[in-house]
């Protein structure tokens, strides 16, 4: 470990929280936007009926991209991503491989992870207003 980087750890959780965050919300605006294409989708590979699954879906990646980056609910939210991009990994994206498949899904579940097991940090709304999750 190199203990000087540790003063840089908020600033780091904030970082991935923002990104993070970005990254849901440009795909949760679109499946809000049109959400009878979202839901013709999520029927077309399997998950029916396709507004009991794209409607949550939407939900979660657009409003919980913009708790992720206020850090509210920080450890919730990344729960519930981690979950659903479990379920994308596992069942959509698995058939297509790594490379040009579930890579991109991936990497959002291991920073969910990391935001689910961390916190959000000092530099969000859980800290300011002392909300915890046990």
């Amino acid at each position: 470990m190199i203990q000087p980087f540790f003063a840089f750890y908020d600033w780091a959780i904030l970082f991935l929280r923002v990104a993070l965050g970005v990254i849901l919300i440009a795909h949760g605006f679109p499946k809000l936007k049109d959400l009878g294409r979202t839901s013709v989708w999520m029927a077309s590979i399997g998950l029916r009926p396709g507004v009991l699954f794209a409607f949550p879906a939407a939900l979660l990646e657009f409003f919980g991209g913009i708790a992720l980056i206020v850090g509210f609910l920080t450890q919730a939210v990344a729960v519930l991503v981690a979950l659903q991009f479990a379920f994308i990994v596992l069942k959509v994206n698995r058939a297509r491989g790594l490379v040009g498949g579930y890579e991109f899904d991936l990497l959002i579940l291991s920073v969910s992870l990391l935001l689910a097991t961390t916190g959000g940090g000092a530099l969000g709304l859980d800290d300011a207003l002392g909300v915890f999750i046990y």
